[in-house]
């Protein structure tokens, strides 16, 4: 079962993944988008472990839910809502409970994905973060590692497509042969669980 601890350990993991990418995240984003992924997702998680420290929430759920507020209320751009709306959401989709199963997390962040694909209006295929979370979440029932390797493919697999959707689309095919950032951030945060999971 996985308790608050372990929610915490995960978002501490990814604030230090985000970290060490930051300046790739924001090379990646420089070629298709405003150049600042990486520092935007830098400061939106800084934030999160500082609360987290500040706050010490003590169910799964609650957890996710402040990182969420904090990630909506200190990133710009649009990384801030949609991150924030997938971990909210997947907090919410918990509950109150002290401790979840592993199958629990699978359903409650597919909620969590699901709302951010109503909210930025991006399917797979369209060159986003949902390339890396929608296969992600459909291993995550294997394991913490095949969620991990599929949300890399994902990401990595967004190089040769064309953007649909975000401040991408509007370079058209200029926008092929270029990793989408935000499936990369997203892949980063997958990673991190089975950090925290000290698989």
């Amino acid at each position: 079962m996985l308790d608050a601890d372990f929610f915490r350990r995960w978002m501490t993991a990814t604030a230090a993944s985000v970290d060490r990418e930051a300046a790739r995240l924001t090379a990646l984003d420089s070629p298709i988008g405003d150049a600042d992924h990486g520092s935007n997702l830098q400061r939106g998680f800084t934030a999160v472990t500082a609360t987290l420290e500040k706050e010490e929430p003590q169910a799964p759920g609650a957890v996710l839910m402040l990182a969420g507020r904090q990630l909506i209320s200190t990133v710009g751009g649009a990384s801030g809502p949609l991150y924030g709306t997938l971990l909210r959401r997947t907090g919410k989709a918990l509950g109150d409970a002290a401790e979840v199963s592993e199958e629990q997390l699978t359903d409650a962040l597919r909620t969590g994905v699901d709302a951010v694909m109503q909210l930025g209006g991006a399917a797979p295929g369209d060159k986003t973060m949902i390339d890396a979370l929608v296969p992600a979440v459909e291993a995550l029932g294997e394991s913490f590692a095949a969620a991990r390797a599929a949300a890399e493919e994902g990401a990595l697999a967004t190089t040769p497509l064309q953007a649909r959707k975000g401040r991408a689309s509007y370079l058209g095919e200029r926008s092929i042969g270029h990793q989408d950032p935000g499936a990369t951030s997203s892949a980063l945060l997958i990673a991190a669980l089975e950090e925290a999971a000290g698989e």
